[in-house]
């Protein structure tokens, strides 16, 4: 007898809607198609905001699809948690890409933690950009999430430092259940903390050799 799969969670449907709008704007602003680039310049005017803020992007956010996969039942809480987390992953991305032609700044995998974490030269901690990290995490509402990650999205979009924002948009989701925004920062310092910047060339050569009979000074 088959198992029945385990029901996707309401945050996880939030992640997958995200991330399929995403694919497709993404590869059409880096293929310089004219659709992709005047979408996500419209798109970055709500970063920072919430969707009943930006009424001129109702329609261009990808939120129909969310409601389609939604369940039925799901509730006008939900269903607000949902909008709100999807509208601003989908801003923020367009603020992170805006006139990075070659390189994607969404990126399948990378938590915001491990990005932040990139910002710091040589892995040694920048205090103001830890500080914003910690603002962003211990964010009460919506409206101070999303302006608070629009600040690191800024310094991120700088470095050209990419994050998954698929990913951020279920955090986000998560961020407004009841204890979630505890269990969001558990992530995301996580992922801080784990972040082990690339060996430069210094690290990695070999020392030089001795010659025989050379004493050690």
């Amino acid at each position: 007898m088959t198992a029945t799969p385990t029901p996707t969670s309401p945050a996880e449907l939030v992640g997958t809607t995200t991330g399929a709008y995403l694919a497709p704007l993404q590869r059409g602003y880096l293929n310089d198609e004219s659709w992709a680039v005047s979408l996500l310049a419209r798109l970055r005017r709500g970063a920072g905001k919430l969707p009943q803020d930006v009424p001129d992007l109702w329609g261009a956010t990808g939120l129909e699809e969310l409601h389609h996969q939604l369940p039925p039942r799901s509730g006008d809480t939900a269903l607000e948690r949902a909008e709100a987390a999807q509208f601003i992953a989908v801003t923020l991305y367009a603020l992170h890409q805006q006139s990075r032609r070659t390189t994607r700044m969404h990126h399948p995998g990378t938590e915001l933690g491990t990005a932040v974490r990139r910002l710091m030269p040589g892995g040694a901690i920048d205090e103001p950009i830890r500080r914003r990290f910690v603002r962003a995490g211990t964010a009460t509402t919506r409206q101070a999430l999303a302006e608070r990650l629009r600040d690191l999205v800024s310094l991120l979009h700088r470095e050209s430092i990419p994050i998954d924002y698929a990913l951020l948009a279920q955090r986000l989701y998560q961020a407004q259940l009841p204890d979630g925004m505890r269990q969001v920062r558990q992530r995301w310092g996580r992922s801080f903390h784990a972040h082990r910047p690339a060996a430069t060339p210094a690290d990695t050569a070999p020392s030089p050799a001795h010659s025989p009979g050379e004493a050690d000074d």
